[in-house]
């Protein structure tokens, strides 16, 4: 074995620890912002939706999560559901400008909504479900703002507006994407416009959770095989 060949053997494992790593960073960021399930709903309707927080930190607890309604599309239903160990506040703001609805005309909806008492352990997450609605016809999102409060009094605060050249902010906002309402006729189908908006997004958030999982296996294994060959290397240098 030449002197080439034997510091290239030593330099293998470095690398493809460094690559596992590296993929593994890029793979995480998926899985830890607060965000939307699911994330579209029809315009005008009723619909269920659930605050996903996952715990980012691996030395303290998330406690506490407050989460700001988009005042610009007020809403006059939402009722959290119960979740187990924790407490929930409902805050309601008079309206400067009536919104009407199917069920007539509301002066007042809730502006912000706050679960503490609980915890959120380190690895884990929560989902915090509401029913909200009458959603509006005249948008095509709606823009919540979340703060993240953990027990080591650090406030992640979740309000970046996406940016227009596509890239992810650092703290985005949760959003919740309106399409437009299924079609009368038939009972339940919908118009191709709003399959194909659901659809899609469907599929961008399959292949982003698929992506991420793929490239956080493949670091593990890229990882695991640069530490064996190393060993294996070295092994072979000792017996020669």
């Amino acid at each position: 074995m030449n002197v080439k060949t034997a510091r290239l053997r030593r330099r293998l494992p470095v690398v493809a620890g460094l690559t596992a790593g590296g993929v593994l960073l890029l793979a995480g960021p998926a899985f830890a912002h607060v965000g939307v399930q699911p994330g579209t709903a029809e315009k005008g309707g009723y619909s269920t939706i659930a605050l996903k927080v996952p715990n980012e930190k691996d030395n303290a607890s998330t406690v506490k999560l407050e989460l700001d309604l988009d005042p610009k599309h007020p809403l006059a239903s939402v009722m959290p559901q119960p979740v187990p160990g924790w407490d929930i506040k409902v805050e309601k703001s008079k309206l400067d400008k009536p919104v009407k609805t199917d069920d007539g005309t509301v002066n007042e909806a809730v502006t912000k909504v706050t679960w503490t008492g609980g915890k959120i352990e380190p690895g884990q997450f929560q989902q915090f479900p509401l029913s909200v609605g009458q959603l509006p016809t005249d948008a095509d999102e709606l823009v919540f703002k979340a703060l993240q409060t953990y027990s080591d009094d650090e406030v992640v605060r979740w309000i970046d507006p996406s940016k227009p050249n596509g890239q992810e902010a650092e703290h985005p906002a949760p959003t919740l994407k309106l399409v437009a309402k299924a079609a009368d006729a038939g009972g339940a189908k919908k118009d191709d416009k709003s399959s194909q908006t659901e659809t899609a997004a469907d599929k961008s958030d399959d292949s982003s959770d698929t992506t991420a999982r793929v490239l956080g296996i493949a670091g593990i294994v890229v990882g695991v095989a640069g530490v064996a060959f190393g060993v294996l290397a070295g092994r072979r240098r000792s017996e020669g």
